[in-house]
């Protein structure tokens, strides 16, 4: 495939007693034109990986390509061809929107007028607003906004949706979508797993600095072992559930996860596992404080791979 990004056997090492690997022999390869998400919880390498393929990290070892060239080699050109948006951008408050993206469109040789970067975002009616005016999510299209002014053929947005409320996340949405139709790449990271589904092409699951599971996110779901899954909720007032071995032998379940009161389970035909299971809990004895059944989530396939919850992690 024709890559917009090549990471080959990456490492950082920071120094210390002992020294932290921040990041193992990770290779990652995106292709030119999709939007990429990374997943992983704080500490997990994530945010490194990102900051080392932007530029603003050297490497310890291994090999960084961004379209097609090298970091000490190619810098300027790479510069020109990205744009970054973090996940907290500090913009003065005393210039307004137009004003803002118009000092950053000065950085670049070519790209958007100010007046078209900040439509893509839909910031016109606040174009003469000073930042300090503006609510969080304006505030964090307006950077966004600055980092879509050089018309980059990469973009890196690092949690763009963090904090915003339903209507403003949407409104972000869009403007990556819009990105993608365009034929760029967007490299996004979140916490937000609906967010992934809904957005990216393919998704890396990175903890512990390297890559665990890479894919796209229907992939990634048939890969927890079934499409559906079941909660069950144990009221712990009664008896005991059943136990994991005697859920693992239903009809069709293909995995069991116990958190606390709540069983989880996988199964390919719901419409088989559920009896069974209603027939086990009776015999056991066991009351239910809640049963519900869903489709996996990419949120599964993250607690099956590394036994933690994403959110609970930031």
């Amino acid at each position: 495939m024709n890559s917009a990004i090549r990471v080959r056997g990456l490492v950082k090492t920071y120094p210390g007693r002992p020294p932290v690997e921040a990041v193992r022999g990770l290779d990652l390869e995106v292709a030119a034109g999709e939007c990429f998400g990374l997943l992983g919880p704080n500490g997990a390498g994530k945010t490194t990986t990102l900051e080392i393929v932007e530029g603003l990290l050297d490497p310890t070892a291994g090999e960084v390509e961004v379209l097609g060239l090298r970091w000490g080699r190619g810098d300027a050109e790479i510069r020109r061809k990205i744009g970054i948006s973090l996940q907290e951008t500090r913009l003065s408050d005393k210039l307004t929107v137009r004003e803002t993206v118009t000092l950053f469109r000065s950085f670049y040789p070519s790209g958007l007028t100010p007046d078209e970067a900040i439509a893509r975002v839909g910031l016109e009616e606040k174009a003469r607003s000073y930042v300090d005016k503006l609510s969080g999510g304006q505030r964090q299209r307006l950077a966004v906004a600055t980092a879509l002014v050089g018309e980059p053929e990469l973009l890196f947005l690092d949690e763009p949706t963090t904090g915003l409320d339903p209507q403003s996340r949407r409104q972000l949405w869009d403007v990556i979508r819009a990105q993608k139709d365009r034929g760029r790449t967007v490299v996004v990271t979140t916490h937000y797993m609906d967010e992934a589904e809904r957005l990216c092409d393919r998704v890396a699951v990175i903890d512990h600095g390297k890559v665990i599971a890479l894919g796209t996110p229907a992939e990634l779901i048939a890969r927890v072992g079934g499409e559906h899954v079941i909660d069950l909720d144990v009221d712990p007032s009664g008896p005991p559930r059943p136990p994991a071995g005697a859920l693992a032998d239903l009809p069709t379940v293909r995995s069991v996860r116990e958190e606390g009161d709540r069983v989880t389970l996988t199964a390919g035909e719901p419409h088989r596992a559920l009896p069974a299971l209603l027939d086990l809990v009776r015999a056991a004895g066991t009351k239910l404080a809640g049963l519900t059944t869903r489709h996996a989530t990419l949120e599964d396939v993250f607690v099956t791979l590394t036994g933690r919850h994403l959110r609970d992690e930031s």
